[in-house]
């Protein structure tokens, strides 16, 4: 659980959205407010490695979210 703290502890430098996340077919779902661009090389390559990824939902950065199998299984 400690990955999925500092994760989102991470995430919250970028933003505060209201619904922070969303579940559904076994992926955690970071809400799009955090941009992609906005967080730091240093901050995406620790989310990575805390279990999360990005995924170019239209092909490049401007419509791309933060996404976890690792914390998605329900």
């Amino acid at each position: 659980m400690s990955d999925l703290i500092e994760a989102l502890q991470i995430l919250l430098k970028y933003g505060n959205p209201k619904y922070p996340t969303h579940c559904e077919h076994d992926e955690l779902t970071i809400n799009p407010e955090i941009y992609y661009g906005d967080v730091s090389p240093e901050d995406r390559e620790r989310l990575e490695a805390l279990g999360f990824f990005i995924d170019y939902l239209g092909g490049d950065e401007s419509e791309s979210v933060f996404r976890s199998s690792r914390f998605g299984s329900c």
